[in-house]
């Protein structure tokens, strides 16, 4: 196999990793999801939001991800690919999300995620997302 070829594999098995773990976060399954995550993974968010901006390391992850998925009626945030682009260990993918919240408000946000996947697993992920919608439906009195 070239190189060329042996890329698009690795892209493609990288890009079916993600799409296999926004199906899995879209359960809600914790201990689900971190299987995804390497033991060193990192996870980035977007803007100032106390909680929940800024990088976690693989448990604060979870742990906020925990706290989330309580205040959502199905314990779950449904994640929903739109567009995708997988180049090396990266993958770029537009994300739609949903979840009826506790406090009767909608969670639907837009994102940017950036994953770097190695040797099958989620190394780090950047996530830009509409931070003044977040803010809204989880931190408004």
């Amino acid at each position: 196999m070239n190189d060329t070829a042996s890329a698009g594999s690795r892209e493609a098995d990288n890009k079916k990793l993600v799409a296999e773990f926004m199906q899995v976060f879209s359960t809600g399954d914790v201990a689900a999801i971190m299987d995804y995550l390497a033991p060193t993974a990192t996870w980035w968010v977007a803007g100032t939001i106390e909680g929940i901006s800024g990088t976690k390391s693989k448990d604060e992850f979870r742990e906020m991800l925990s706290g989330l998925s309580a205040n959502t009626k199905t314990g779950a945030i449904r994640l929903t690919p739109i567009a995708w682009t997988a180049e090396g260990d990266r993958v770029a993918v537009e994300t739609e999300s949903y979840s009826e919240m506790t406090n009767g408000r909608v969670y639907n946000n837009l994102y940017h995620f950036v994953f770097e996947v190695r040797d099958g697993k989620i190394q780090s992920v950047k996530e830009y997302l509409d931070t003044e919608h977040t803010r809204a439906v989880f931190l408004a009195a």
